[in-house]
């Protein structure tokens, strides 16, 4: 009896240990990601940038994975998954410094090269995290693990730009008002401290994936050698349409979570940067519903299917609403004392819950079956994040187009159709012929 008592306090401790070092970098990496929701706006009124302007500072960030993708990869599997997670939260420490002479110079040049770095780090930490969670235990079940680092991840995304509103915001700029230069000098100063508390923070993050006890992660014949193996994977066509639905379910996740407090700044409503919080709120209660709906009720490919449609039904909300209209505000905002906001702009946070499975569906179907391919498999996957630079850009793009703010989010459309592809179809494709 007491052998079975020590087995299975050894078996928990096999699952939880790791859970806790993958949940905590889950997090940071929330910290890091949504604060680009909070923080543009902010930085579209100091530096008075156009829509277009603006984008860049979202794009900068996730333009980072394309060059640093594959190199990520390599970088693992010199150093191991948990010193990979360490490496990344080191260069995310540094490169948040960076944001202090950008702001004491407000030079957006400054800023957009801090982006950039940070996205680097946050690519290194994510290559090295994600195959942690997926391999950590059973494939079918992988999901459901994604879906709880999502919590943790989108906990973050909520909890952050109220932070950011509280600390930064609070008291320095008002909503759609021109700023005079004293008022911009003061915002500029207003971020000097948070960004010295990030750098501290994420360095203490970097010292706990250093010296957790734990294994690190060893996949079933692993090579020693990444020779071949790119394009190796690239003969999985099912690893290379993930890829594709990865960078576009992105881009429309960027979307949804970091322009929608651009476009409150466009409808003159003086809380723009919480407006993220809107969209993790609602991709938080996705998640939650994944956790308990996956494998027991539903499987990964149906939630993905599911995905698609609401995506495709929500863009048209967006789209379609009228900005005087309260409606779903009225109904579930203001009855608990929340805010009245335009219906266009609830159905860009609904998009949150919409895009909630779309990810933790996409990763365990894309690396099934690969073995030893999974690191490389990762790096590919990971190098899809930089279909965040694509999505505020096309909105940005759309404006000037002539679309408007508003009907610039029906670009959105195509990225879920072939979400619903791959759920549908292209997950199950094992040749080109």
């Amino acid at each position: 009896m007491e052998a079975t008592v020590d087995m299975n306090e050894k078996a928990k401790q096999s699952v939880w240990l790791p859970m806790t070092l993958a949940g905590s970098m889950f997090f940071i990496l929330g910290c890091i990601t949504w604060l680009n929701g909070a923080i543009t706006p902010f930085l579209q009124q100091m530096l008075e940038l156009s829509p277009l302007q603006a984008s860049f500072i979202i794009s900068s960030f996730y333009i980072a994975v394309t060059i640093a993708g594959i190199p990520s990869a390599m970088v693992i599997k010199k150093v191991g998954y948990k010193n990979g997670m360490a490496v990344g939260c080191v260069i995310m420490a540094l490169s948040a410094l960076l944001y202090i002479p950008a702001a004491k110079m407000q030079a957006i040049e400054i800023f957009l090269l801090a982006q950039l770095l940070i996205g680097v780090g946050q690519t290194v930490l994510q290559t090295a995290v994600n195959p942690y969670v997926v391999k950590m235990g059973s494939e079918k079940s992988a999901a459901v693990r994604v879906c709880i680092m999502g919590l943790l991840n989108k906990s973050a995304g909520v909890i952050v730009p109220i932070v950011f509103a509280a600390v930064v915001v609070s008291g320095v700029v008002n909503g759609g008002e021109s700023l005079s230069q004293e008022q911009k000098d003061a915002m500029a100063n207003s971020l000097i401290a948070p960004y010295l508390a990030i750098s501290g923070l994420i360095f203490l993050f970097a010292l706990f994936a250093k010296f957790a006890p734990l294994p690190d992660l060893v996949f079933e014949e692993e090579s020693k050698t990444s020779k071949g193996e790119l394009r190796e994977a690239l003969q999985h066509p099912h690893l290379v349409l993930g890829v594709i639905g990865i960078a576009l379910y992105v881009a429309v996740e960027v979307i949804a979570a970091d322009t929608i407090g651009s476009y409150a700044l466009h409808l003159g409503i003086a809380d723009y940067s919480i407006m993220t919080s809107y969209t993790m709120g609602c991709m938080l209660l996705g998640y939650a519903i994944g956790i308990v709906l996956i494998p027991r009720f539903m499987s990964q490919q149906s939630a993905l299917v599911m995905s698609g449609i609401a995506g495709i039904v929500t863009v048209l909300a967006v789209v379609m609403g009228d900005n005087n209209s309260f409606v779903l505000s009225n109904l579930l905002l203001v009855p608990f004392g929340g805010p009245q906001l335009p219906d266009p702009l609830l159905c860009i946070a609904l998009l949150g819950f919409a895009n909630a499975m779309v990810w933790p569906a996409i990763w365990p179907l894309a690396l099934d079956g690969l073995g030893r391919l999974t690191g490389t498999a990762s790096g590919l996957l990971i190098m899809g994040i930089a279909g965040g630079a694509l999505g505020p850009l096309l909105i940005g793009l759309g404006n000037v187009a002539g679309l408007g703010a508003q009907g610039a989010y029906s670009l959105m459309i195509p990225s879920y159709i072939f979400i619903l592809f791959y759920a549908l179809k292209g997950h199950k494709m094992r040749s080109w012929k």
